[in-house]
């Protein structure tokens, strides 16, 4: 038998179904076929981690700052070689213009 691979989303739809308590462990594991073990893991590791929300002024690492700051680094550079050619360019417009 192999194993299922659950999405993230499902995870944390299942997590909050339980998390809520209007139907048992037994019929959430029912309505989305999966163990009624899992559904319990699923709540205490939802649980478990969503003090990490409130923590450090809710803000939640998803990795996307250091993304923008290598963004933010490499449009500088692109704005400084563009000025650059820019200029270069102008100016070898008016040497050969001259000649």
């Amino acid at each position: 038998m192999t194993r299922k691979i659950h999405s993230a989303e499902m995870k944390a739809r299942v997590a909050i179904d339980a998390i809520k308590g209007e139907i048992t462990l037994s019929e959430i594991a029912k309505k989305y076929s999966v163990h009624p073990r899992q559904v319990q893991m699923w709540k205490r590791e939802m649980l478990s981690s969503a003090k990490v929300i409130f923590e450090d002024g809710g803000k939640v690492d998803t990795g996307q700052d250091k993304h923008v700051e290598i963004l933010e680094r490499k449009i500088g550079q692109l704005l400084v070689e563009n000025d650059f050619l820019k200029k270069n360019c102008f100016t070898m417009v008016q040497r050969s213009g001259n000649k």
